[in-house]
């Protein structure tokens, strides 16, 4: 006997600084989980589960007010485009002709930035969609002009969310435009088993299924090499379980994981990797279209930050399982192509399914 589906349900999150409305949805599905998103930047703001004793809580990090999200520069729970990650020297070339965009991120601290990152200044995070409920669905788009951050082409977009009686939340892209252009879109949620405001991500255990992974530079730390390393041997082998604990200074340079995964094949829906967490007993498992993953575990770049119940997010409290294209794309010949051509549609999907591990 097949169930119902959720349903969603809208009501106002306030006005921006410039007087114009925000809408929240909420599901609430059989299982007691719901889920909370906005139109603005597509933020998922919460993310209620239970517990294996039953208690609910929220795992994800985030904020309480719109006021708190319109600078968002954490990007919590966002979308990310019109290119997630980072475009080193913030360029690229397509079809002979370079591109250039604006530099807003850099590998070190005190270091001017000569990186583009997530979309630009003001990238997708930061935009206000426009939002409907179609069945059980929250659709929400946003039309980017031609030459909007330095990206060729006006960029159609439209995100989609859903969550079943399965648990399991689901995020569709689709795109078109009307000039040759790149595409690379995420999901930036935060994520906390133990709860949003609990101060370490130690007790998670991580598996990934990737075999390889894409190294980065030794002199730029976040910026791909353009290699694709067999993840054997290296503190990069998620394919079995590892506590985070015994795993989580041996990114760059002790400042955690900032480092993309590579899946497979684009376009069939694979599994992507599982989040557990024992003394909860919780458990994400991630599904995805995207030929990548990128994990990041909250580094330096959450330092000291307010959040929402009065939770403080300091750095390693969070962990952001991004399901994406491989960073700096264009850049990279062997990676996966990001282009995006008049007449086509880029479609993504990516699954969280929120359940308990098994006893």
């Amino acid at each position: 006997m097949s169930q119902s589906p959720v349903l969603p349900e809208k009501d106002s999150y306030g006005q921006l600084s410039d007087g114009r409305d925000v809408y929240r949805y909420s599901f609430t599905n059989s299982e007691k989980v719901t889920v909370r998103v906005i139109d603005y930047g597509c933020v998922i703001t919460d993310i209620l589960v239970p517990d294996k004793d039953g208690n609910i809580d929220d795992i994800s990090i985030g904020y309480d007010k719109i006021e708190d999200y319109e600078p968002n520069p954490r990007c919590f729970g966002s979308i990310c485009g019109r290119v997630v990650n980072v475009i080193s020297n913030a360029k690229f070339v397509l079809d002979g002709k370079e591109y250039k965009l604006p530099a807003t991120f850099s590998s070190y601290e005190n270091e001017e930035s000569k990186h583009a990152i997530h979309g630009g200044v003001k990238g997708f995070h930061l935009k206000l969609f426009s939002s409907w409920i179609e069945g059980d669905k929250v659709n929400m788009k946003y039309v980017s002009p031609d030459g909007e951050e330095g990206y060729p082409g006006e960029l159609t977009t439209i995100v989609s969310y859903q969550l079943t009686n399965q648990n399991e939340l689901v995020i569709e892209y689709k795109a078109t435009t009307n000039k040759p252009t790149i595409v690379n879109f995420t999901n930036h949620a935060y994520f906390n088993l133990q709860k949003h405001d609990y101060p370490n991500i130690d007790d998670h255990v991580l598996q990934i299924s990737a075999e390889k992974y894409t190294v980065n530079k030794e002199d730029d730390i976040f910026i791909p090499s353009g290699e694709l390393r067999d993840v054997a041997g290296t503190p990069w082998d998620f394919r079995k379980p590892v506590r985070f604990r015994d795993r989580l200074k041996d990114g760059p340079h002790g400042k955690g994981f900032f480092h993309n995964f590579c899946l497979g094949e684009s376009g069939p829906l694979k599994h992507a990797a599982t989040l557990d967490h024992p003394p909860t007993g919780r458990r994400i498992e991630v599904r995805t279209t995207e030929p990548g993953m990128h994990l990041y575990t909250g580094c330096n770049t959450i330092p000291h930050t307010k959040g929402k119940e009065g939770a403080v997010y300091e750095p390693f409290c969070s962990i952001c399982l991004e399901t994406q294209h491989y960073p700096d794309s264009p850049n990279h010949e062997n990676f996966p192509s990001i282009v995006l051509r008049p007449g086509e549609q880029f479609y993504s999907k990516t699954i969280y399914k929120f359940t308990l591990i098994p006893q």
